[in-house]
Formats: structure tokens, C-alpha cells, sequence
């Protein structure tokens, strides 16, 4: 099997004239405005304010953060050991660090994460349960140091409210039946405040979520055992999530997911998730539609992917628009590693995906597609909008073993539009590419082999 250059020669200058015109040209003036939040030389040891290793420590970290903003800023320390706590809310000016050796432990009681906070649940707004890590409205925080958030999730907390018995799910024990009342909610503009849901509805917190803030930090730290979304901020402004490990497998656990939100670099991270690595996001639906702040100028470099449904991925909550990506130099490989590059929207979604560049990709194992552009996810079809994705490149790829090279299917009355391919080298291909619904596409030394 080989897909053949023939498209070369029409399509080359085509190229050409698409990545002289913006493009990779972009990425300088993106990352001349993302900058790390800068912090006064003061520590705030959270031992000082009543916490010890083994118990909790939830009064003692909000003392040393409420001190740390009150004097302008500073560090909040982590020390060596692990400590126990519940929701943290993070203020502006403050650095929360985690040392190396210690472990910040989630308790696992729902009622430790209330009162309820503005938040969204996949893609739509609701007043939930506070993400573990949570900040509204801050400007310059930070999450920093070589320590581990441990959520503490696991197939008796948390987990089982997935509904899946893989997760521990038994019949009769509650589950996450509020999913399908807030998306109606969403789809019928109830008012927020009247979408208030905690208790009694099972509807799973992010691990760390900043809403609507600005000059965000993740850094270094290490995040095991996620409820649900890890790295999940939402409406804010210059992020960088840079040199993060994380290894969590239970449902739902996307590693980093920016949702509706604006310059944003992620870097040297290592991701083995049990959802997608990367997800880009801009809301769900109507709801998304509403909202209308796109994710855009996001920047993902140096970064491994390993075990996930897919390694970088834009989708499936993206109505309110994502544009202006550039993923390079980055690894993905894994037998349980599904998708390396995924686009997922269906005809509820609508929304448009455009100007995604990818270069420098290495991709050693997935099980599914290296490529893959789906508006039938989901509900497919059924539903009023027709998603755009459109202005997609990718150059300098390699993969060594998947199911399918390409897997593309856009709608009859929706195609896919304008994705280029060049240099890229796809071996060990079990079955030939789906394409539905393309157009555009450019292959330009292009080989495609079993």
C-alpha cells in the first residue's frame, strides 16, 4: 500500500503559498506575550500556619494562601511529607510549591469540595463541586516545585460516578445521571444560577481549573489519581503548563485541557492519561455557542504522549471555536495510545476548527489512526449545525505502526476543507485511508506503507 505523490505537483505550490502566509510566521509574536507570572521573594512554610504530615491541612493551607495574597504575594511551601487536604483556592500573587518529597493528598469526601463554584462539566457552565485546585477571576498564580498532587481517586471514590463497572460502578450505587439534565439545561439557556448541582448529582470536579484568569503557572509538578479533567483551565489568559508529569488512568482523565481560553503554551510535559493527552476546547453545544470565546494561539512543543484516546486533540467540546495551534517536536507511542492526532465534532457542535499546524511529530505506536478528522463522533448527523474544520498542516511526520494513516470523514454538506500533508513517512499500516467528504487534500512526498 502506498498513497502516491501524484498531488504533488499541484498541490506543492499550494503549500507553499498557504505556510508563507501566516502559519508557523505566527508563533514568535504568540510567545513575545506569554510570560510567567513573577512573585515576591517570600515564603509562607504552610507548617507555620498549623499543618503536619498525615493530617489535614486544609485550614492551614488556605491561612498561608489568605497571608501570602494579604502581603502581596509570595510563595505558599509545600514542605517534605504528605499532607492531606480539601479543595484549595488559590488568590492572586500566590505561588503554591510543592517541594520535592512532598505529596499534597485530596481527601476523597464530595462534601470537603463544597461550597459549589462557577465551573464548566464538560463544555457546559454549571455551579458544581470546586475543582481540587481551583481559582476565579486571579492574576499571577502559580502551581510549582517537584512535589505530587495525589487526587486519591480510585474505583471506591470518585471513579464509580462514571457509571462503568471498570471504575467500580455497581448497580444501584450512584452515577453522573445530572449529565444529561445540565446539557438539556445548556441546550435551553437555563440561567446559571439555576444549574446548581453538587450533592445528590455525581457530577465529577476537575482536578485544577483556573476560571477566567490571567498569567497562569503549572510547573514541574507531578498529578496522579484525577477525578476527572487534570490540567483544565477555563476563559483565561496567558498559561503555561510547562515540565508536568502526569499518570492517571481512571475515566474521563484528560491531561491538559485549555476550554475557551487565549495564548497558552504547554511544554515538556509528559502525559499517560486515561482520556485524551491534549484536548483543546471551547464549550459544548448551545452552550459553547453562547459563551463564544474561542481557545486560540496555543502553542504544544517538546511533549510525550503516551497511553490515551488521543495525543493532541481538538474536540469534541469545541463550539465556541478553536484556532491558531502549533504542536511540534513532540512523541506519541503507545499500544494503548488510540489516536495521535484527533479532531472530533459532530453536527450539535457546529463551531469551527482552523489553522492547526503540526511539525517535527514522531509517532511510534497507535491503535487506531494517526490522523483523524470525525464530525460523525458521537450524534454524528443528527443535529442542526455543520462544523468547519479547515486550514490543517502538517510536515515532517513520522509513524511506524496504526491501523489507519488517514482517517477523514467530514460531512456531504460540510467538507473537510484544505488539509496538507508534507514529508511525512507512515509505515506499518494495516487497512487503506478513509476519506469522506475532503476537500483540499494535499499530499506532497507523502509515503504511506504496510
Amino acid at each position: 500500500m502506498r498513497a502516491a505523490t501524484a498531488l504533488a505537483a499541484a498541490g506543492s505550490g499550494a503549500l507553499r503559498a498557504a505556510t508563507a502566509s501566516g502559519g508557523w510566521n505566527d508563533v514568535p509574536a504568540i510567545l513575545a506575550r506569554i510570560k510567567a507570572p513573577v512573585f515576591p521573594d517570600r515564603d509562607f512554610d504552610i507548617q507555620k500556619y498549623g499543618a503536619k504530615p498525615g493530617a489535614d491541612s486544609s485550614q492551614a493551607i488556605a491561612d498561608a494562601i489568605a497571608a501570602c495574597s494579604r502581603a502581596g504575594g509570595g510563595r505558599v511551601v509545600i514542605p517534605s511529607g504528605a499532607f492531606s487536604t480539601a479543595a484549595i483556592r488559590l488568590l492572586s500573587n500566590v505561588n503554591l510549591h510543592v517541594t520535592a518529597g512532598a505529596t499534597l493528598r485530596f481527601v476523597q469526601d464530595p462534601s470537603r469540595y463544597l461550597p459549589l463554584v462557577h465551573s464548566r462539566f464538560e463544555g457546559v457552565e454549571l455551579m458544581n463541586y470546586s475543582p481540587f485546585i481551583y481559582a476565579e477571576n486571579a492574576e499571577n498564580i502559580a502551581i510549582t516545585g517537584e512535589g505530587t498532587l495525589d487526587g486519591n481517586a480510585d474505583n471506591e471514590h470518585w471513579w464509580p460516578w462514571k457509571g462503568a463497572k471498570e471504575y467500580g460502578w455497581k448497580p444501584g450505587q450512584p452515577k453522573d445521571d445530572a449529565r444529561a439534565l445540565l446539557f438539556q439545561m445548556g441546550q435551553s439557556d437555563v440561567p446559571l444560577a439555576e444549574r446548581s448541582f453538587g450533592e445528590g448529582h455525581y457530577l465529577r470536579p476537575d482536578f485544577i481549573q483556573p476560571r477566567a484568569c490571567r498569567n497562569v503557572l503549572i510547573e514541574g509538578v507531578t498529578i496522579v489519581r484525577s477525578p476527572m479533567w487534570e490540567i483544565a483551565p477555563f476563559d483565561c489568559t496567558n498559561v503555561i503548563v510547562r515540565g508536568v508529569k502526569i499518570n492517571s488512568h481512571g475515566p474521563n482523565n484528560d491531561g491538559c485541557d485549555p476550554d475557551s481560553c487565549r495564548d497558552v503554551l504547554i511544554e515538556d510535559c509528559t502525559f499517560d492519561t486515561g482520556d485524551d493527552c491534549i484536548a483543546i476546547k471551547s464549550g459544548r453545544d448551545r452552550d459553547g455557542r453562547r459563551l463564544a470565546k474561542p481557545t486560540e494561539n496555543v502553542i504544544i512543543r517538546n511533549c510525550v504522549m503516551k497511553a490515551g484516546h488521543g495525543g493532541v486533540t481538538i474536540g469534541s467540546e469545541m463550539s465556541g471555536d478553536v484556532r491558531n495551534v502549533y504542536v511540534e517536536n513532540c512523541r506519541l507511542s503507545s499500544p494503548d495510545l488510540k489516536y495521535a492526532l484527533r479532531f472530533k465534532t459532530n453536527a450539535m457542535r457546529g463551531g469551527t476548527i482552523e489553522n492547526v499546524n503540526f511539525r517535527n511529530i514522531e509517532v511510534g505506536e497507535v491503535s487506531d489512526a494517526v490522523l483523524a478528522i470525525d464530525f460523525n463522533y458521537e450524534t454524528g448527523a443528527a443535529g442542526p449545525e455543520r462544523p468547519v474544520v479547515r486550514n490543517i498542516d502538517i510536515s515532517g511526520l513520522t509513524a511506524r505502526k496504526t491501523n489507519y494513516a488517514l482517517y477523514l470523514r467530514g460531512f456531504a454538506n460540510a467538507p473537510i476543507r484544505d488539509v496538507r500533508l508534507d514529508r511525512c513517512s507512515i509505515s506499518g499500516v494495516a487497512r487503506d485511508n478513509v476519506v469522506e467528504h475532503v476537500e483540499g487534500l494535499v499530499l506532497n512526498q507523502v509515503s504511506i506503507t504496510k
